[in-house]
């Protein structure tokens, strides 16, 4: 291998990866229509990847239909119209199963099922960047860069992602011995993932504490985290290999394609807007499965 090449490729994916944490920490920090813009972007070219994976796999998910649910959504959850979202998933899904019956292209049940779960994995679930930076914010505003609890909360899923990969790739690479996902993912390994999970706890702590929240609080959400983030990395994993790909796409230098950053939080920003929503923001939660707890035992006269 030319050490020269394997060095510039180095540099290419450090160059990358700084310039795109430093531009979504940026519309982070700025919220409102910017935030909401990146989130718009993302979820439409995580679905054309989404879409060329699966059509190497010979499924033909309608990608137009994708799009145009994953724009709904964005809205929808910018305007915190919530009460439209099943409207969109209801139509999405009857509008799947008409174009394969008009279009009549096999596998029927497969090209309808990747469609639907297409603009759920990439159109909805991205919103929950949206839905937990808006954490106590009436409206969606222009630039909402004020303090808050919702920023403070993301910054916190930010840094926990980011430490969760660091982590796991330099305790991966010095002490990785055992696979963690061999079928799916042969490089991770069990070592670098606890290593990079511990690295993600530590942060969680030092940002809680920044943000002021309970460090048991931030102890759990480093670990919801960290797990979560984990499993979103593997789950396109599992998609990439099933359909004999390596990247997403080629669009980021020295990364692959948006979907192979953007993987980690699709399933842990979800878990951290609700943890956070119902059991930081609000304990309502808790004292209704307190309260719960304590008429079931009552009744078994415990």
């Amino acid at each position: 291998m030319d050490i020269s090449n394997l060095f510039s490729n180095s540099m290419l994916r450090l160059i990358t990866g700084i310039a795109i944490g430093v531009f979504v920490l940026a519309c982070v920090i700025a919220g409102g229509i910017p935030l909401m813009l990146l989130v718009m972007y993302v979820a439409y070219i995580g679905s054309k990847e989404y879409v060329d994976i699966l059509q190497k796999k010979g499924f033909r998910p309608f990608l137009h239909l994708i799009i145009v649910a994953d724009i709904c959504f964005v809205i929808l959850t910018a305007l915190k119209r919530f009460d439209l979202v099943p409207v969109v998933l209801t139509f999405g899904t009857i509008a799947a199963f008409t174009l394969v019956l008009w279009k009549g292209r096999q596998p029927y049940i497969a090209n309808v099922a990747t469609t639907v779960l297409g603009f759920i994995y990439g159109g909805w679930l991205p919103c929950f960047v949206i839905l937990l930076r808006q954490l106590n914010q009436d409206s969606l505003g222009f630039f909402c860069i004020k303090m808050s609890s919702g920023l403070g909360f993301l910054v916190l899923l930010f840094f926990t992602i980011l430490t969760t990969d660091v982590g796991g790739y330099v305790f991966g690479s010095k002490f990785g011995k055992h696979p963690l996902a061999p079928v799916v993912s042969p490089k991770k390994t069990i070592e670098g993932s606890i290593g990079g999970s511990l690295l993600a706890i530590f942060t969680a702590l030092l940002i809680g504490w920044i943000i002021h929240i309970e460090w048991y609080q931030a102890l759990i959400a480093g670990v919801l985290i960290t797990t979560f983030a984990q499993i979103g990395d593997l789950s396109e994993s599992l998609i990439k290999r099933d359909a004999g790909v390596k990247d997403s796409g080629n669009s980021l230098p020295g990364h692959g394609g948006f979907l192979d950053r953007a993987d980690s939080y699709l399933f842990s920003t979800p878990v951290a807007y609700f943890y956070f929503n119902y059991f930081v923001v609000s304990d309502q939660l808790t004292l209704d499965f307190l309260t719960f707890a304590r008429k079931a035992f009552h009744a078994i006269g415990l």
